[in-house]
């Protein structure tokens, strides 16, 4: 289905690097939007300039970008719909602040943080609900301009009605009922004439045509003031889907101190953006192929009825399920591409271990055995360095196999060893070894491990001079 009208949104504050719980909800409205052949937009909530820094506006949308999330709206794609940052729609707040007021639907608060404190602290005392009790509201003009005179700070609160009830539909959680007797009056404009969320966050949705606002639970109760503002104001109220949060293994809501990595940790450790996706696109939301799928059929198959009201639990394991999927699905020139751009806190990428005419023959050889860029860092040490790694299992198997054995192969290789096959039998014809008495020794000794890749395709790599040289230390260590 194609509904050029349909419109999503991503809108994060750039207030630091972008993190899982973030990035799913971007996927989730990128994934509904393309699903239609509707819009993604982005917009830039930077209103809080205590914190937003331009670093961030640039690693939020490089992040976007790599992880293929491109939006159709937003920063450098103007629709006519922008300024995109909210740092840039001061004069468009103003106009609406300004509405409100001569309607008398909102009004100059001068309450000081301590004064509202206080009333929070009574009111939870008599066992009732916080609420601003409303008092600015009384005031008369005279009154409110004498606190302008004397350099009062003011917010500027809506008036909610009494005895109104907000109702919508919440296309992930059902029907919602909301009372504005329980909401209370609230800030719409901060004391420094910046716009509170609460407005700039609902104006913007609807003066740029968003459609269906996808956005977490922790929202749920934000959408009926949200809903009053935009009625007041006579601008469209957008369709809501609140989905489940994210959490930790503890079930506490998912944070850095609780495993949630940014996507530029998880890009300089080597994830593939395609895993990243096909994971998110699966945390809390089900569908019926659970194979590595590409963006595209992801979009196509993203169904809002499969959308889980239960916190989805972060699981790095799976993470990591999906990154062997997608290396596994690569192609060998994309893993090579993927090895050369990928480097350690060195400055040295796996590539530059390797000899470029043995590039696609090592990643052929080593693809099924890799994880992440440091797998194929650890067999590139393997097989192509003076000193490679050796693990205890190995030096012991290689021990209580002593030298006559190896011996007998440095013996063996002397008289040809061009194909593993073939030597391993001639080797095991002169010693009598059998099975795994005989290969995994040659492995041992030859890659210093007692798993990993085929030995017909590390042979090839490994060269006739590298084989004979890690035969004769072995024999020497064991003769000493």
């Amino acid at each position: 289905m194609t509904d050029p009208a349909f419109k999503t949104r991503f809108a994060p504050s750039p207030t630091g690097l972008l993190h899982l719980g973030n990035v799913r909800t971007a996927l989730f409205n990128y994934l509904l939007a393309a699903g239609r052949g509707g819009v993604f937009l982005l917009r830039l909530e930077d209103t809080d300039a205590a914190r937003g820094e331009e670093k961030y506006e640039q690693a939020l949308q490089h992040d976007l970008r790599w992880l293929s999330l491109d939006w159709q709206e937003g920063p450098g794609c103007e629709r006519g719909h922008g300024p995109y940052a909210q740092t840039e729609r001061g004069e468009i707040y103003r106009d609406y602040f300004s509405l409100l007021q001569e309607q008398g639907l909102a009004y100059p608060c001068f309450c000081s943080e301590h004064e509202l404190k206080l009333e929070r602290k009574a009111q939870r005392a008599a066992r009732r609900a916080p609420r601003y009790s409303g008092r600015c509201r009384a005031l008369s003009h005279e009154q409110v301009q004498e606190r302008f005179a004397a350099g009062t700070p003011a917010t500027l609160r809506f008036h909610v009605p009494d005895n109104v009830a907000i109702e919508f539909e919440d296309r992930v959680r059902g029907p919602q009922r909301f009372a504005s007797d329980d909401i209370g009056d609230f800030v719409i404009r901060r004391s420094d004439g910046t716009p509170a969320f609460f407005f700039s966050n609902a104006v913007d949705d609807a003066l740029m045509g968003v459609t269906l606002v996808v956005r977490g639970e922790d929202h749920l109760t934000n959408t009926p003031r949200q809903i009053l503002l935009l009625r007041a104001l006579g601008l469209p109220v957008s369709e809501y889907a609140h989905i489940a949060l994210v959490v930790g293994a503890d079930g506490a809501p998912l944070s850095k101190r609780h495993g949630s990595r940014t996507v530029q940790e998880l890009r300089e450790e080597g994830f593939l953006p395609i895993a990243i996706v096909n994971y998110l696109a699966r945390l809390g939301h089900t569908y019926v192929d659970n194979t590595l799928m590409a963006l595209g059929r992801l979009a196509a198959e993203f169904d809002m009825a499969r959308l889980h009201r239960a916190p989805a639990r972060f699981d790095r394991a799976q993470l990591l399920h999906w990154q062997k999927e997608a290396v596994a699905r690569a192609t060998d020139e994309e893993l090579w591409a993927w090895l050369c751009r990928h480097h350690y806190p060195d400055g040295q990428a796996t590539a530059a271990l390797v000899p470029p005419d043995r590039a696609l023959g090592f990643v052929q050889a080593v693809r099924d055995n890799i994880i992440m860029p440091g797998d194929a860092r650890q067999w590139a040490a393997v097989l192509f360095s003076d000193n490679p790694p050796v693990e205890n299992e190995a030096a012991a198997l290689v021990r209580a196999t002593g030298a006559v054995f190896f011996e007998t192969a440095l013996a063996c290789l002397e008289r040809g060893g061009d194909d593993f096959k073939a030597y391993a039998g001639a080797v095991g014809a002169a010693t009598g070894a059998k099975g795994k008495s005989l290969f995994m020794p040659l492995r041992a000794v030859l890659t210093g491990a007692t798993h990993g890749p085929e030995m017909g395709r590390l042979w090839t790599l490994l060269g006739p001079a590298r084989v004979r040289r890690r035969l004769e230390q072995a024999v020497q260590h064991l003769a000493s």
